[in-house]
């Protein structure tokens, strides 16, 4: 190895040398010339979207699945070092295919006659008018044209946030700040919907989404449960990770009879759960925990509902001595002090999903102090190409 060549990855996607100097557009196995060019290596591959380098939906096309693999697992390892945490056994990284991702969210500005319509420049507001995606799902790549068309003949200057996410039903679509002025843009609006087969067309005139198009009631199957889906709730952003991540905390939870599921949001993991475990679901969001309780009321499955912010009334140790086992799954702070009750509680078995390595490292640190063992641990890449890297893992004490 020389001291000139890319040794790893780090957490910003910058290539890194052995002597620690950092090369933007650089892979593992890459060398740096005395002269600043760059000698490819044999995980460097061309980057497959042409609006690479521009786009800032993605950062990392130039590296192939090992290169991307290994990021991942380092990205979950040296947050764990740089924390005193040791995991006993390290699962396979997976990562998402191409074209899987089933939500994401785009921008629009009207220019003239025209729109542009795409994600946002790496730092900047400027837009990517998107000719093509790499990430997204085809279902909703499709839609970017009549999108573009839609909101050039019926929007206004403002600019216009689009979240786009796959249902049961089909596409989901809302319209965020985006003001509908008469019966004819709401006329052409419904054609919009129509025409292109869409699940639900929601608009956001700055009062909250309103769906206008809902031909049926929009669902999200998780587990085997037709989930009701609220316009904009969160999703796991592929359904091939979340399927791997469902099947390990089924796994890491066998046996527990009853089990708690924290940050629930619709119930991804509770649905799934529940054909093992009783499952009390704790969520903060009203909307995703009413969706829960419906449909667990309707499928009769052995899940209770509560609605309450764990960020400010955390399950305390009396609350927690209910259960065999503990699934979480925060937002990218983590979950500090719901961290600290468990620690302080008498549970012996946490399952811990989480979408940032560095929160994930302070929180998996407070159990390790606690007298946990964090027996397994899986990087997972769902958002492809891209320096976001998701951790599921298991402690026991």
């Amino acid at each position: 190895m020389s001291a000139d060549e890319i040794i790893r990855i780090a957490a910003k996607g910058d290539g890194v040398t052995a002597l620690g100097a950092h090369h933007t557009g650089t892979v593992t196995g890459d060398t740096v010339l005395a002269d600043g060019k760059i000698e490819r290596g044999p995980h460097y591959q061309t980057p497959p979207c042409l609006h690479f380098g521009k786009c800032g939906g993605c950062a990392l096309q130039y590296a192939d699945d090992e290169a991307l693999s290994d990021f991942a697992l380092q990205r979950v390892l040296y947050a764990a070092e740089g924390k005193g945490v040791e995991p006993q056994e390290i699962l396979p990284t997976y990562l998402s295919p191409p074209k899987s991702r089933r939500r994401a969210t785009l921008h629009g500005l009207k220019r003239g006659s025209s729109t542009v319509l795409g994600f946002r420049q790496a730092g900047s507001h400027k837009i990517v008018d998107l000719a093509e995606c790499h990430v997204i799902a085809p279902e909703l790549t499709a839609l970017v044209p009549p999108l573009r068309k839609f909101i050039a003949l019926h929007g206004d200057k403002a600019p216009v946030d689009i979240d786009l996410a796959l249902t049961d039903q089909g596409a989901d679509v809302s319209l965020l700040q985006f003001a509908m002025h008469g019966l004819e843009a709401t006329e052409a609006a419904l054609e919009f919907a129509a025409k292109n087969s869409l699940a639900r067309l929601s608009v956001d005139m700055g009062y909250g989404p309103e769906a206008i198009w809902e031909p049926e009631p929009v669902t999200v199957t998780l587990g085997q449960a037709a989930v009701p889906y609220p316009s904009g709730a969160f999703l796991q952003a592929t359904q091939d990770a979340e399927a791997l991540m469902l099947q390990d905390a089924a796994s890491m939870l066998a046996g527990a009879g009853k089990v708690a599921d924290l940050f629930a949001g619709l119930g991804t993991f509770a649905f799934a759960l529940a054909q093992q475990s009783q499952i009390t679901a704790v969520e903060a969001a009203r909307d995703a925990h009413l969706a829960c309780v419906s449909e667990a009321k309707r499928a009769q499955l052995p899940i209770t509902a509560m609605h309450r912010d764990l960020f400010r009334n955390p399950l305390q140790g009396a609350e927690l001595g209910a259960f065999d086992a503990v699934l979480l799954d925060p937002p990218r702070a983590g979950a500090r002090d719901q961290i600290a009750a468990i620690a302080a509680s008498k549970l012996e078995r946490v399952c811990y999903v989480s979408c940032n390595p560095a929160s994930w490292s302070r929180d998996a640190k407070q159990l390790i102090e606690a007298g946990f063992t964090l027996q397994k641990v899986r990087p997972v890449g769902q958002f492809r190409w891209t320096t976001h890297v998701e951790v599921v893992s298991y402690f026991t004490r």
